[in-house]
């Protein structure tokens, strides 16, 4: 067994938990009923939770709960109470993913260990450092992290790493979707995901014209990641836990998962069989990917047929017609194995098995008339597979080796002794031992009483009896030994298992203090501009903004040099997606121009990390998801000097949040916002890219939409490395300035990204802040701008929708 790597499985469910144990988890993850991403999953109740981790512990697994979502205030408090319970139950780590609950935990219950979710969007060596800082012991890696980067981050930091080594993905970044929330209410940041990326799509230009061949195909949906074949690799990256993906599957997927994983990190990849091969596929396939940490990448990441389970193929259909369907099965087909057939519509028809069938059978289907012909039969489910699969957890296999040592000794109490690696018990009985008056006890009868350990987490590996000869003891009094001995192991178990004490006095005034922050005041207000482009910039008038972002790095000098004249104060904008030679290009960018701008805007943790020594001061974009108070306040302790607000919260919640923290808070009052930001790009689909080398000469990098299923179209660019899909109408509330001002927000930001006329745009909205038009002379621009425009409000008067 490869010792310093962990195998890490999902459980959705009690019997998921089992089959993770039992076929060979290190360690499981899985969900209470609160705080975690995967709200319609089965998850675990409190007392369900302790069971688990009772049941886990007993077995040697450790157990890992999913508190990652963000956290609203009103829910920050009891979030942090179950917190307590899970800490008091001994479960082994939470896996967070935003900010100020982390902060929170890490004050008021210091000994618990944290992991950060893969929704922070940890994909760089300074990320990595930062968790570390603020007190995490591991990060599961963003899911899009290059094997040579992970191998960096390996060697130059000692936090925990995490990868998922199979199972669904998303196409963006995880933590940095917006798609389902703004179209929807439905927020994977919450929890309540409706996975618009599983949708069809068609590709149109500017004008809005289809592109040939580009109608309705999955273009965000993703191949499941599979890298048993790249396990080899992956343990030589320095990668502390192999991260199984699947809390939504059945027991039988994550058994059949488990297994096989084991054996590849035990054995290596080459212990894998083709049975082994074609046992993954048959359980669940959108098709396969190695995913974009080894270099899949267009079709080979994508499956543009569509976005579901296809099994494996075992036939074709050989004839279709008004008398029914013949189809041809290579495989042997079990009585209620799932088939499947595309019909001459290019929709997916199927049915169970009405019984065994034999390979090389032709097999008629009576009812079936529109069958494509030449079409392949698939098994998209195997019985006799989910029944061995069942088989490999239907017992309790998984059992800790004990030597027990026995004596039994005529006027004393017998006394048991059990020994395990780690632990010991010992027990003496409440009767005294009697001499035999017919049937002395032999100690083959005290081994047989002794052994039966049944539905225990334990099994004999030796035992060793000294019985007094014609001692007498009832057997009733032998199996109460047992299970007293039993009983005080497993409890110790537990008890060395569990989490150290943690007193309720310090408990409750660690979080009073917690959560007792200072409000930093701050009575100034003004606009803030992003712009992408020259085209842009050249538009603005620099007499009506008070803060401009630059977010394109072209002509920077001359462009920096203008803005000095004219007083402007300007920070660099950079990308939420920044890899290690990323940050180096903008550290030297910075560098070369260090006297001519005011600061860095920032939406990436490792960028935190990394500019936080130039001296300049830092802003911190909404790509960092400052959802809370707490989070607010934490990253302005960190260095940041302003924050963007959540793009996901209302304005109630902002106004709840600026009355306890205050200071030069912005929010974003217009703009297309980023729906998806992906390493992937539909467009590579079209091209027939295989990587990303020609993305800057590519033609297809701009102009380009895609068009939903209710005609909505949603802008997409590629950037360094990176495509963003925009939302398909612009967020715009110039009427609501002057209310939001009152509650506390002291920036107003114009996100300006696809637009090419932004003159008007900005001067209605500096006008209406400064005073120089008022509501009226607003709501007539808007009913004008409505009649050739849709708009958006955003979340502002309706918030994402509740857990």
């Amino acid at each position: 067994m490869n010792k310093g790597v962990e195998l890490l499985a999902p459980v959705g469910s009690w019997e998921a938990l089992v089959a993770a144990v039992q076929n060979g988890a290190d360690a499981v993850y899985l969900g209470g009923k609160l705080f975690n991403a995967r709200h319609y999953a089965s998850n675990f109740s409190d007392e369900e939770l302790k069971e688990a981790v009772s049941y886990a512990h007993l077995r040697g697994v450790l157990v890992f709960v999913t508190v990652n979502i963000l956290i609203d205030d009103s829910e920050m408090e009891e979030a942090l109470d179950y917190t307590k319970y899970l800490y008091d139950i001994g479960v082994d780590a939470i896996i967070v993913q935003d900010i100020g609950y982390a902060s929170l935990v890490r004050k008021a219950i210091p000994n618990f260990e944290i992991h950060g979710s893969t929704q922070m969007t940890i994909n760089n060596l300074e990320g990595a450092k930062l968790l570390q800082e603020m007190g995490f012991s591991r990060a599961v890696l963003a899911r899009e992290v290059p094997a040579k980067e992970i191998r960096s981050i390996s060697e130059n930091c000692s936090l925990e790493l995490e990868v998922f080594v199979h199972g669904a993905l998303c196409y963006s970044y995880s933590g940095q979707c917006l798609m389902s929330s703004l179209i929807g209410g439905r927020s994977g940041n919450r929890g309540t995901c409706a996975q618009p990326c599983r949708m069809q799509y068609s590709i149109v230009d500017d004008r809005g014209t289809l592109l040939n061949n580009w109608d309705k195909s999955h273009f965000l949906s993703t191949r499941d990641l599979n890298t048993i074949e790249q396990i080899s690799e992956l343990l030589s990256l320095g990668i502390r836990s192999f991260k199984i993906e699947g809390r939504m599957k059945k027991a039988e997927y994550v058994a059949a998962l488990t297994s096989v994983y084991r054996r590849a990190i035990d054995e290596g990849s080459c212990a894998i069989t083709e049975k082994d091969k074609k046992n993954i596929k048959q359980i669940f396939n959108r098709g396969f990917t190695k995913g974009l940490t080894f270099g899949d990448f267009g079709k080979d990441f994508v499956t543009l047929d569509r976005p579901d389970n296809r099994g494996i193929r075992v036939g074709t259909v050989l004839e279709s017609g008004n008398r029914g369907t013949v189809i041809l099965l290579k495989d042997k087909i079990s009585k209620g194995d799932g088939l499947e057939w595309l019909s001459r519509d290019g929709s997916t028809n199927g049915l169970k098995s009405p019984r065994d069938i034999s390979a090389n059978e032709r097999f008629f289907l009576q009812r079936v008339f529109d069958a494509k012909v030449g079409s392949d039969v698939n098994r998209t489910s195997s019985i006799e597979l989910l029944e061995n699969m069942k088989d490999t957890y239907n017992l309790d296999t998984r059992k800790t080796p004990i030597i027990m040592n026995v004596k039994i000794t005529i006027a004393e109490p017998p006394i048991l002794k059990l020994s395990s690696k780690d632990h010991q018990a010992e027990v003496k009985g409440d009767v005294l031992v009697q001499p035999a008056s017919k049937a002395p006890l032999t100690k083959t009868k005290v081994e047989e009483q002794l052994v039966k350990l049944g539905e225990t987490p334990f099994y004999a590996e030796s035992i060793y009896i000294e019985l007094e000869e014609g001692s007498f003891l009832p057997v009733k009094e032998l199996n109460e030994l047992r299970r007293s001995a039993v009983l005080q192991m497993q409890e110790k178990i537990l008890y060395s298992k569990g989490n150290s004490e943690l007193s309720e006095e310090i408990y409750r005034r660690a979080k009073k203090q917690a959560f007792n922050l200072v409000r930093k005041d701050n009575t100034s207000t003004g606009l803030s501009v992003r712009v992408s482009s020259q085209l842009q910039l050249d538009q603005m008038d620099l007499s009506k903004v008070d803060r401009l972002y630059l977010g394109f790095y072209e002509n920077i000098e001359n462009n920096l040099r203008l803005l000095k004249a004219h007083e402007v104060e300007t920070y660099f904008w950079t990308d939420r997606i920044l890899y290690q030679k990323d940050l180096e290009r903008l550290g030297e960018i910075v560098r070369d121009n260090y006297d001519l701008i005011d600061g860095i805007s920032v939406s990436n943790l490792g960028s935190i990390m990394y500019f936080k020594g130039f001296g300049k001061k830092l802003h911190g974009d909404f790509g960092l998801n400052a959802f809370n108070s707490l989070a607010l306040d934490y990253l302005e302790g960190y260095g940041l000097h302003s924050q963007t607000m959540s793009v996901e919260l209302n304005i109630g919640q902002i106004e709840t949040i600026l009355r306890k923290v205050g200071g030069v808070k912005e929010a974003v009052v217009y703009g297309y916002l980023p729906s998806m930001v992906a390493r992937n790009c539909p467009m590579a689909v079209i091209k027939g890219c295989s990587d990303d080398s020609g993305c800057r000469s590519c033609r297809f990098a701009h102009g380009f939409r895609l068009r939903d299923r209710m005609g909505k179209e949603f802008a997409m660019e590629r950037g360094e490395g990176f495509t963003t899909i925009y939302n398909s109408v612009p967020l715009m509330v110039p009427e609501s300035l002057i209310s939001f001002r009152e509650k506390g927000i002291t920036l107003f930001r114009l996100e300006f990204t696809v637009e090419e006329d932004i003159r008007d745009i900005q001067s209605l909205y500096y006008d209406y802040l400064n005073g120089k038009i008022n509501r009226s002379e607003v709501d007539d621009f808007m009913k004008s701008y409505k009649l050739g425009n849709e708009i958006t409000s955003g979340h502002y008067f309706r918030g994402v929708l509740e857990r």
